[in-house]
């Protein structure tokens, strides 16, 4: 297992409501990891919020040059914005939940410092997560390229919007709809899921293709391989955009031509020894 020397703490950014809490389970775990064999940094915009300034500040941007380790405290949207960031470093990540669900960041503040205190001795589990790569083309030029770890939506503004689908250069079908949804195995717990899309196991090495309101009711969600390439062109719209992880929205133009397919790069995230995904399902997703 590796030994982590150089580690980083990055926080999500809260409301006025959120503050209080968020910033003294930050202030605990720096504390704790401040008498630890480690070299510790705190991302800038972290420090600012905290106030810590004995801590080494780093840019988000800098981390995966500089650490071993990058432990996230928020939800799964602070997670996949920071994996984003760091995924040429192959910098491990590890998340303690402050959202709603906690997919991704699964670690409990009630039991961070020990989970925390087992992974830095080699006691975990590590996850390797695909990503995808989008691809915009207009008029023969990429015009927007950009890695989801999440997922990839093309989504209309007011009307539906009519597609054409293809995979690997064959013609799947035409449907009109709000928009469809391009998902990696993570993403399957996310907007997918919630179109009706089928849950897929991170180990898979597949995409799921999931239409939101179909017109035609038949039109229903596939799963196919990752190494498989997914192009969608735009037939008729009114207005529409695409959505990176549900954090980055590009407009789309009639003439754009979207091209997606497995992205070179990964993430790993490092969970406790204990860690089921199954069990995590179940629990997030109320299941008997």
């Amino acid at each position: 297992m590796k030994a982590f020397k150089k580690i980083a703490v990055i926080g999500k950014y809260p409301s006025k409501e959120e503050s209080t809490d968020i910033n003294s389970q930050l202030l605990q775990l720096v504390e704790h990891l401040s008498k630890k064999p480690v070299e510790l940094f705190v991302e800038e915009k972290t420090q600012q919020q905290l106030n810590a300034q004995t801590i080494q500040a780093i840019a988000l941007k800098d981390i995966g040059a500089c650490v071993d380790l990058a432990i996230i405290i928020g939800g799964d949207g602070t997670m996949i914005g920071v994996a984003r960031n760091l995924v040429d470093s192959n910098t491990p990540l590890v998340g303690v939940n402050q959202g709603r669900f906690g997919f991704l960041a699964d670690l409990n503040t009630s039991s961070m410092l020990t989970n925390i205190d087992s992974i830095l001795n080699g006691e975990y589990i590590e996850d390797k997560r695909m990503l995808i790569n989008t691809k915009i083309i207009r008029d023969d030029h990429v015009v927007y390229e950009s890695l989801s770890l999440n997922d990839i939506v093309i989504k209309s503004g007011v009307r539906l919007i009519e597609l054409e689908v293809m995979i690997d250069n064959a013609f799947v079908h035409r449907q009109r709809s709000d928009g469809i949804i391009v998902s990696t195995p993570t993403g399957t717990t996310a907007y997918a899921l919630s179109a009706g899309g089928p849950i897929l196991h991170p180990n898979l090495d597949a995409i799921s293709i999931v239409p939101i309101s179909p017109h035609t009711l038949s039109n229903r969600p596939i799963a196919i391989n990752a190494e498989s390439k997914v192009t969608i062109k735009i037939v008729h719209m009114d207005e529409a955009y695409a959505s990176i992880d549900g954090q980055i929205k590009f407009p789309l133009d009639t003439r754009d031509v979207i091209e997606i397919s497995k992205a070179k790069q990964s993430i790993s995230i490092l969970h406790p020894n204990d860690y089921c995904y199954f069990e995590m399902l179940r629990n997030k997703l109320h299941w008997g």
